[in-house]
């Protein structure tokens, strides 16, 4: 029933006419849409179809006021940091803010312990917000499978944390806990999970590969750190060239690889590149069906541009 929610919540806000935004940080930008001069439309021959107009689709972005929470003295959850990426994205054109739900015990429990569960519960406003990021990887999911391009805009990251530990600044895993969510319920068979961090997700890799229980169904690919920017993006390209069979894309969003964020390699419009091989992937093997989450980026005065870009080209 839960589920049945928030997928109705999720279509009455795609129909709205306005992004339902949380309220602008001050000297952020103005939400209201610019006006946009319309490109003439070519003359056709009588009976000639009119062509098809290219153009980017929107995207879904979930958000909770409560990722604003400072919840601890980690670089993850450091005051500021969500607010650079609103200050971006907030007024975006065909950008909808959607708020999710916390994530259910029992979806928690589909990737983790009920040791680990217990542990973070020890601290309860880190177990709140922890829950609310993995409802949001969750929500981002499904609002993939219905067709949308989504980002989940959450924090406390994800990637690093293990079946049975916190770690990393990440407590637990969001996107492993919505692809395996999506495959216990069923509606998809294989998954793609691309990280882009600077740092390995080895808790998601471990999640769905290790000797104990491996799960043919999910591949995991963390972008390759070695040699320069360019080479980098083309192990990216080749990598997704040879990917085949899956039925959507689940993308781990970490920005601090960023030539002014921790690891110093990618240049602004890299992440627009990134995106853009990501978007062909999907539509050349599932339909389009595409979602990402933030994991790591820290540089908050190129965070939300980072991210922003990213987007430009996942679209």
């Amino acid at each position: 029933m839960k589920g049945l929610l928030w997928a109705m919540a999720l279509l009455l806000a795609l129909g709205q006419s306005a992004a339902c935004m949380p309220t602008p940080t001050p000297g952020g930008p103005n939400p209201s849409t610019p006006n946009v001069t319309p490109t003439p439309k070519p003359t056709l021959n009588p009976g000639e179809p009119s062509p098809p107009t290219p153009q980017k689709k929107g995207v879904v972005v979930v958000f909770h006021p409560s990722y604003l929470n400072v919840y601890s003295n980690e670089a993850a959850a450091a005051p500021g940091r969500i607010e650079a990426i609103l200050k971006e994205l907030q007024g975006v054109p065909d950008f909808i803010f959607v708020e999710p739900q916390s994530a259910t015990e029992e979806d928690l429990r589909r990737v983790h312990t009920q040791r680990l569960i217990d542990s973070v519960k020890l601290g309860p406003q880190v177990y709140e917000v922890a829950r609310l990021a993995a409802g949001g990887a969750v929500l981002a999911s499904e609002a993939a499978m219905a067709g949308e391009v989504s980002f989940g805009l959450i924090r406390p990251p994800g990637h690093h944390a293990s079946a049975d530990a916190s770690c990393g600044y990440c407590y637990f895993n969001n996107i492993a806990i919505a692809v395996k969510k999506l495959l216990d319920e069923k509606k998809i068979e294989r998954a793609l999970i691309v990280d882009f961090d600077l740092h390995y997700g080895e808790g998601t890799k471990g999640i769905f590969d290790n000797p104990q229980n491996d799960d043919p169904r999910v591949t995991y690919y963390h972008t390759d750190m070695e040699g320069d920017r360019t080479l980098r993006l083309q192990d990216l390209e080749e990598f997704l060239n040879r990917a085949k069979g899956y039925d959507i894309l689940a993308v781990s969003a970490g920005f601090d690889a960023g030539k002014e964020d921790w690891g110093g390699i990618f240049e602004i419009q890299d992440y627009t590149t990134i995106g853009t091989l990501l978007k062909v992937a999907a539509e050349r093997n599932c339909q389009g069906k595409r979602f990402a989450v933030l994991e790591g980026g820290y540089n908050q005065d190129v965070l939300g541009k980072n991210v922003k870009a990213f987007l430009e080209g996942f679209r």
